[in-house]
């Protein structure tokens, strides 16, 4: 693969935003818009797999970093030998990427487009979907999941980060009795905004999808759930009102490993059976 960009179709008013906010984000290298480290490089699979789920090599695997600009996840799994594609809306972002594979001499594919439009790509043309958290920029989150699916490989592994509902719904101030759910768990119209809290971006538009979302939709989609975690983000003495306070009373993420099943090669699968002349 070489270096390159694609772009999409016009994206939606709360697509048009979020991209706004990101890349202003990532040109003043706000969080989670810097690159990895030169550390990170050593053994780049363990850092990105800490949980084994990618099982231990990805060399020549065509993988997809969906909503993952800015210069860590792409160039990270190509250093680990995938043949890496990176999807984010933002520009900026995707610029990032381009420059720390240039300057490690990695190849990469950048595209510009919304997670939920994978249109340029073809059915099953991944083998593996890594989706660092940003689901909670849309507004649904199962076009997201139906786009997965079709690019991805039948057999491929779709590994997901979400914020959790309750982490949404509940405040970022500790009351006497902990943190309280402030915000409707069933609502259409995105969060007020918030400042001061590590667990929402500044600015973005962020959108609570439900449990039955987030995993229903999943399965309903086309994915066998085969494993689910919690990253541990807490710390017994922490601060009051810090991150890793308000992460003993609510875990901030979930992180999920599917499976697609049922899908169909595009590329070796005419729909016709073949019979000897």
């Amino acid at each position: 693969m070489g270096l390159e960009d694609t772009n999409s179709t016009e994206p939606t008013a709360a697509h048009r935003h979020n991209k706004s906010v990101w890349d202003q984000m990532a040109r003043n290298r706000d969080r989670f818009t810097r690159p990895a480290k030169d550390e990170d490089f050593k053994n780049p699979l363990a850092l990105v797999d800490r949980w084994g789920w990618l099982g231990g090599n990805i060399t020549g695997q065509r993988v997809l970093c969906l909503g993952a600009g800015g210069g860590r996840q792409g160039p990270l799994y190509a250093a680990a030998g995938a043949l890496v594609t990176v999807v984010d809306i933002s520009a900026a972002q995707l610029e990032i990427d381009r420059q720390v594979a240039a300057e490690r001499n990695l190849e990469l594919v950048t595209v510009e487009t919304s997670m939920d439009d994978l249109s340029m790509f073809a059915p099953a043309d991944f083998d593996v979907v890594i989706h660092p958290v940003s689901t909670c920029y849309v507004p649904q989150i199962a076009p997201v999941y139906e786009a997965v699916a079709n690019v991805l490989a039948d057999g491929g592994l779709y590994i997901s980060q979400h914020k959790t509902p309750t982490s949404l719904q509940a405040d970022i101030v500790r009351s006497p009795g902990g943190y309280e759910l402030v915000e409707p768990y069933y609502r259409d119209e995105p969060l007020p905004a918030v400042t001061g809290s590590r667990h929402r971006e500044e600015g973005t538009l962020e959108y609570l999808h439900r449990w039955e979302e987030i995993v229903g939709q999943m399965c309903r989609a086309g994915f066998v759930i085969e494993d689910l975690i919690e990253p541990l983000h807490a710390e017994k003495d922490a601060e009051p009102n810090s991150f890793a306070d308000r992460s003993k009373y609510v875990a901030p993420y979930v992180r999920i490993k599917a499976r697609r099943k049922g899908q169909t090669d595009a590329r070796t699968s005419s729909g016709a059976i073949w019979l000897p002349e």
